[in-house]
Parts: structure tokens; sequence; C-alpha cells
């Protein structure tokens, strides 16, 4: 065995508890909208009142992850990784305690405080942990965590909560960040501070249209997937009639399914390019969403739909990613961290259209809103291929084959969010959303 391998296999452990870090702070995202219907009604409020702590949890990691690194830079990264595991731990358990609905979304506000601190500086970490030739398999390994979180945190989370109702699964996510945030110091060690990047410099890659349109695109598209996935509850009422049980399997076949998309999309990249991939996968998602509206009485029938779904959502972040480092290789972590900025936007606006949508034309609009998002997403990504633009990455790029895909560096750097909706590593790595 040679000493590289051994450096890896050493740093196994580490990342393994990095990857459970994060499907913990990711379930706690996701999970609230197997449960709004039960939350909603033991806190007194409606579905819809209860979906606006997702917006204000996104809303503070969306601010709060690029300031953290600019106004913690020195901190060590071990202790603002088991910090922010700590400091979600207690929000979570305020909003598991919550006894109404302003308590439950200030501790899923305070939640979102202990995620900002710890997904990008987690993701970031991965890539220190291990030899440059190991950066995608690390990258791989900790992103798993997001994907486990839509796959079967997610479902599992709105089952047990059908079972013995919605604030256990929240005291399970607690419960795990507490050992979490005690395990991360004596297990990731060793990882060193980042360099010093100036304002200016985080702010450099905004500069360049060919940057800006994947990044609208990162915000509309996962604006679209949430719209339908926070609002899942009401939209398959018809097929599961209230059941949380059957709510579950339909989540489990989405993330399932998805797995797949996210398998099989690194390769396409990689072959095709980013342009096409991305172009179908964000299609394939609009095609879902309005067939969904034609059968929503069918419960068979929106098993297929959802794992047809579930493919090309999760088969969408990482072309766009790709995209995003092609356009500048250098800055690659950097517009990485916008990356996971605007990720965080989308899933904040989310509740907004998919209220607006509920109360113009019921749980059949809420899916046709999304279709509407994900094609101006499509629009969005394809305008970024018109022309240059002078700016952070002008020149830097060439025109992008599909062959290039392979030579996609993977970044390292702070603020290096790897994640789809948090769900994809770059290239061929398995995660980002």
């Amino acid at each position: 065995m040679t000493f590289v391998e051994q450096s890896y296999r050493r740093s196994t452990p580490a990342l393994l508890i990095l990857a459970l870090a994060l499907f913990v702070v990711a379930t706690n995202a996701f999970v609230i909208a197997g449960l709004l219907p039960q939350i909603a009604d033991t806190l007194g409020a409606t579905p819809t009142q209860v979906s606006y702590s997702i917006t204000s949890y996104s809303l503070v990691v969306a601010i709060a992850s690029p300031a953290v690194s600019i106004l913690l830079p020195r901190v060590p990264r071990t202790i603002l990784m088991a910090g922010g595991l700590a400091f979600f731990a207690v929000g979570a358990a305020i909003a598991a305690a919550a006894p109404d609905l302003a308590v439950f979304i200030t501790g899923r506000t305070l939640s979102g405080l202990g995620g900002a601190a710890l997904v990008p500086t987690a993701t970031a970490a991965a890539t220190t942990l291990v030899s440059p030739q190991h950066r995608g398999r690390a990258l791989a390994i900790v992103g798993a965590g997001f994907t486990l979180a839509t796959a079967v945190g997610s479902p599992l989370g709105t089952a047990l909560g059908g079972l013995a109702g919605w604030r256990l699964p929240l005291w399970c996510l607690v419960g795990l960040g507490v050992l979490l945030s005690i395990a991360i110091p004596f297990v990731v060690r060793g990882v060193p501070l980042p360099p010093p990047v100036s304002l200016r410099r985080r702010m450099a890659p905004l500069g360049d249209r060919r940057i800006l349109a994947p990044l609208g695109t990162t915000l509309l598209m996962v604006a679209g997937f949430n719209i339908v996935y926070i609002f899942s509850a009401a939209v398959t009422h018809a097929s599961t009639g209230g059941s949380g049980a059957l709510l579950a399997v339909l989540l489990l076949a989405y993330g399932a399914a998805g797995v797949l998309g996210n398998v099989v999309a690194g390769p396409l990249t990689d072959r095709f390019g980013s342009r096409v991939v991305a172009a179908v996968a964000l299609a394939g998602q609009s095609v879902a969403l309005i067939v969904l509206t034609f059968v929503e009485a069918s419960f068979a029938a929106s098993i297929v739909v959802f794992a047809f779904w579930g493919i090309a959502a999760f088969a969408i972040a990482i072309p766009v990613q790709h995209r995003l480092v092609h356009v500048d290789p250098a800055s690659a972590a950097l517009t990485l961290s916008w990356y996971s900025t605007a990720m965080y936007f989308g899933i904040a606006i989310a509740p907004l259209i998919g209220t607006a949508a509920l109360s113009a034309g019921g749980p059949v609009a809420v899916p046709v809103a999304g279709a509407v998002v994900t094609v101006l997403a499509l629009g969005l990504f394809l305008v970024g291929y018109a022309g240059r633009t002078s700016g952070a990455g002008a020149g830097a790029a060439r025109p992008e084959t599909a062959s290039e895909g392979r030579e996609l560096p993977h970044p390292v750097g702070e603020g290096g969010d790897a994640g789809g909706r948090g769900r994809a590593a770059l290239g061929d790595g398995a995660v980002g959303r």
C-alpha cells in the first residue's frame, strides 16, 4: 500500500463524518415538505404559513454563508464546523419544541445560521483532507450527504412523522447534530485555514454574464423544483388521500431515481458538454411537472412521474456547475460559493411562488408554476452562451467542447459548495441539490 493510499484511507472517517453532518443539515431543510400539514395542525397555522419557515431558513443560509467566510476567516475550520453543528442543534431543538408558529420559525432561522457555518466549510475542507488525485472522491463522499438527504432522509422523516408525529424526526436530527458536533473535533483534524480573499475578489465573478446566467439558472431551477416539492402534500393529495406513508413512497421514488440521474449526469456532461445535458435535464423537469397535473389522481402514475422527475432534477446541477467552472477555472471556488448562494435564494422564493399558485388555481396550478419557472431557467442558461462580455472570467474560457468536461478541475478553496440543491459534486462525483 502506497503512502497516498494510506493517507486516503486515514481521511475516510473524517469524510464520512462530514457527509453525515451534511446529511443531517440537508434533511432538516427538506423534511419539512412532507410534514407541512401536521406541523400546521399542531401549531394552529396553515401549511402556507409554515412553508415560510423554509424561506427564512434558506435566506439565512444564503446570506450568512458568504458572511461567515468574510467575517471569520481565521477561525479554525474544525471549530467552525463543530460550532455550526451545535448552533444548528439548538435551533432545531427550539423548532421541535415550538408551541406556536413564531417560535418554530425562530428555531428554523437559528438552525439556518448553523448550516451556513457548516456546509461550505465542510465541502471545502473535504478537498484538503486528501491528496489532489483523490479530491473528486472526497467531494463525492461528502456530497453524498445531500443526495441521501433527499433520497432517504426526507422520505424517512415523512414516514416517521406519519407514525409518531412531526416532532420526532426533528428531535432525531437534534440528537445527531449534538453527537456530530462532539465527534468532529476528534475525527476531523488537520484542516488548513484557507488563504484570505478580498471582498473585491469575491465579487469579481459577478462581472461576467457567462457566470451570471448559470447562477440565475441555478436560482430558477432550484425554485422550480422546490415550488412542487415543498407543496407535494397538497399536490398529491388526490392520489395519497393525505396519507403521510404514501407521500413518503412518492418522495422515495423521486429520491431513489434521482440518485441515478446524479450518477449519469457526470459522464453525460463529459461526453456531450454542459449545454446539451443541462438543456435536456431542464426540459425533462418541465415535462414531468406538466404531466403531473394530468395524473394527480393516480398513485401508480404519480410514482412513475415522480421517478422521472427525480432523474431529470438531480441531473441538472452537474452540467450547470460544469459551465460555471469552465468559464473561469482559476476562480472555480469563488464561483461555486455564489452557486450555493443562488441555490438557497431559489429555495427561499419557492414558498412565495407556490403560495401564489395555490391561491390562484389550487394544487393543480403548483406544478404548472414549477414548470414555467424551469422553462425560464432553461432560457436563461442558453442566454449565457450568447456572446462574450468582459469581466472576471473574460477570456478565461475557450468555446466549450464535450471532451473538455474530462479536464474539469475539482475546486479547492473556501466556499466551494459543490451541492446542487446541495447535491452534486463536480464531474463524475456523486452527490448538491
